[in-house]
């Protein structure tokens, strides 16, 4: 057999990525009303920063440096300007100061027109008399901005909160969805995409939706409403200014379409080589003892330290697109701010535009350029998780899942309902089985199965042996519905197991492998896994009939003893006896076995032997006997020899016959 053990993955199109929006929204989309709160927040604190530059304005214009204008003076146009400050009649402190130094001033209305210079000659507590109203507004602006700027800030810490909360909840429902739609898959798929992978796709790649889910989401939107307000109020300030400084917006849009091409195709390299990462060290650890063995340390090492340098540079890659961005954003809202200062400056010499307007005008444009260099960085972010996204989304738009699990990208999974009837569910106990015409490969154009047929009535007990590489395991597998036939039928009491649910074939089932996986927990737990609710008195009988007593009685806490990941701290016979026990606790109608005997001892082989005859007790049986001893006392003995069968009967009558079967037996 053939497998495509490969890291390359598919590469996807741009076209993809409305899809990957749709797709990600729907599991957005049950906390809707959070992300409505939420959004309403950012717009809440976007006018709150609108309105800090345009409180500094009205200071500025209307009580640092308020502006009395020619006409008010009947000023003529030839005239050289001066600038007035209107000081109020009606208080006695200025009628006093005025009197005091004696200043020639223009009276309008119930005003004083006082030049400024008079109000360098005099005495500083004089001229905050003088400007007492002018300096109780400046301190009430100040007022406002502080409360303005405290306002922000509570309403910027319930909107990360209310986001975080959100973008938390999504993560979780995609990690979950994505699991569990993992599991499900049939186990070809896993034959083909390495464990590295699979991992990085369930931790690394949902993590990178975090950032999407809560910052990129508010501050897009809070960037947008941002640049929508700094250009409504400049164009309200002064529609001729606005115009002046929106002349590189042109060359800030080519700029962030360039920087989107590079920035998405450095994420896709960047993914890939994490997750190869990934999957070579899983394979590292998996096969440690192999590469100490033949003294392969430097060769991984090399191996290792290529894909590793291969990553550099795809990091690399994106740091230097963003690095080139980034300033040439900053040259742009520099040369934005100069020519603000050119034309503003000049407007203000000859008083076009107030200095409050002008300095408004520097600090929206300094605010305007704030938030392209916010979305340029998050549309790095956005680019790094539409990569991930992509091969999220390979995974769950696999639906060839072996538990019928609708996709339907909500988080929530479920099974297709089947109709309560006799052909799609097994009615009774299982009285037979019947392979009718079966092939299968499983690379396209290699045949491990061809043209199978075979009947096993129930309580019937059936070893299949032949060469390695004849197909006696895939004969297993294809009972269990681990792969498709190619062609033919399996039938169990005369319906197609196609039609059965997995989960209902499978309840029927147990198997015993080769080299037995158990899982991290106790050992109480392990063999509980075949059953829920198993009392103390039915696991002391599921022990003693799996002829584990031995190996419960020699653990130091028995059956709360804690195993390590696949049972590696005990012996590969003990994880068959526990496997055993586990099997039993199913009581199964079917069992399985995969030469359940073939990496021990002679003694834990007899140990073994005594609990595989109490498991198949009264249960129709199906052995894979890679030693022919193990087959001598099945009712049936099936050969396979270049994945056809050849002979079929009993150890006597094949043996009778001088066959195929013969032969295997006298080499």
């Amino acid at each position: 057999m053939r497998f495509d053990y490969g890291y390359e993955e598919e590469k996807l199109g741009k076209h993809y990525d409305l899809n990957l929006l749709k797709k990600l929204y729907l599991f957005g989309k049950p906390y809707r009303r959070l992300f409505f709160w939420a959004i309403l927040l950012v717009v809440s604190i976007t006018l709150l920063d609108l309105s800090l530059p345009y409180v500094t304005k009205v200071a500025i214009d209307r009580y640092i440096v308020p502006r009395t204008s020619g006409h008010e003076v009947n000023q003529k146009p030839d005239e050289k300007k001066i600038r007035y400050y209107r000081a109020d009649l009606s208080n006695p402190d200025v009628r006093d100061i005025l009197e005091k130094y004696k200043i020639d001033y223009k009276k309008k209305e119930v005003f004083a027109l006082i030049p400024y210079d008079k109000l360098g000659n005099m005495d500083r507590g004089d001229v905050f008399k003088l400007r007492a109203k002018d300096i109780n507004g400046v301190g009430l602006a100040a007022i406002v901005l502080l409360v303005l700027v405290v306002a922000a800030f509570l309403l910027d810490f319930l909107e990360v909160m209310l986001m975080e909360y959100t973008g938390q909840m999504v993560m979780h429902d995609l990690r979950m969805r994505l699991f569990n739609h993992i599991q499900a898959l049939p186990v070809s798929f896993f034959t083909r995409n390495p464990t590295g992978r699979l991992v990085t796709r369930v931790t690394s790649d949902v993590q990178n939706m975090h950032e999407f889910f809560t910052s990129v989401i508010s501050v897009v939107f809070k960037d947008i409403f941002l640049l929508l307000g700094i250009m409504i109020v400049l164009i309200s300030i002064n529609w001729k200014f606005a115009l002046v400084s929106f002349t590189v917006i042109p060359f800030v849009i080519f700029a962030s379409f360039s920087f989107s091409n590079q920035a998405r195709d450095a994420f896709r390299i960047l993914r890939v080589k994490i997750a190869e990462i990934n999957s070579k060290i899983a394979e590292t650890i998996g096969g440690i003892k192999v590469i100490q063995l033949f003294r392969k340390e430097g060769e991984n090492f090399e191996s290792f330290e290529k894909l590793n340098h291969e990553n550099y540079i795809a990091g690399m890659k994106q740091i230097h697109v963003l690095a080139v961005f980034m300033p040439v954003i900053e040259l742009l809202g520099s040369v934005s701010v100069a020519l603000v200062i050119f034309y503003g400056g000049s407007s203000v010499i000859s008083e076009k535009v107030t200095l409050g307007a002008l300095v408004a005008f520097i600090s929206y444009i300094k605010m305007f350029f704030g938030p392209i260099r916010d979305i340029a960085d998050k549309y790095n972010i956005l680019q790094n998780a539409m990569a991930s996204a992509e091969r999220i989304f390979l995974i769950i738009d696999n639906e060839n899942t072996a538990e019928n699990i609708i996709n339907d990208y909500t988080g929530k999974t479920y099974e297709k309902t089947f109709p309560d009837n006799e052909d799609n569910k097994i009615d009774g106990s299982i009285n037979s089985i019947e392979f009718r015409n079966v092939s299968f490969g499983y690379v396209p154009g290699e045949q491990v199965l061809n043209n199978i047929s075979l009947n096993i009535k129930a309580g019937e007990k059936i070893a299949v042996v032949g060469p390695t590489g004849t197909g006696k395991t895939t004969f297993i597998n294809l009972l269990a519905r681990f792969y498709e036939p190619e062609s033919g039928l399996i039938l169990v009491n005369g319906t197609d197991i196609k039609e059965i649910p997995p989960a209902i074939l499978r309840s029927r089932m147990a198997l015993v492998m080769q080299d037995s996986f158990l899982f991290s927990g106790t050992v109480r737990e392990n063999i509980a896994r075949g059953k829920s609710g198993i009392t103390d008195k039915e696991m002391e009988h599921i022990i003693d009939a799996s002829n584990c007593r031995a190996v419960i009685e020699r653990l130091p806490k028995g059956l709360d003893t804690l195993l390590s990941e696949g049972g590696k701290s005990i012996s590969s016979g003990e994880r068959q006896l526990i496997s055993i026990a586990r099997a039993l606790a199913r009581d199964p109608e079917i069992i399985m076995l995969d030469e359940a005997t073939s990496y021990v001892d002679s003694e834990t082989e007899s140990r073994i032997e005594k609990a595989v005859g109490n498991l198949m007790e009264g249960r129709t049986s199906i052995v894979i006997a890679h030693r022919l001893s193990t087959a001598h006392r099945a009712d049936r003995i099936i050969v396979l020899k270049k994945g056809i069968i050849v002979e079929s009967g009993s150890h006597e009558e094949l043996m009778r016959m001088k066959g195929f079967y013969y032969r295997l037996n006298n080499i």
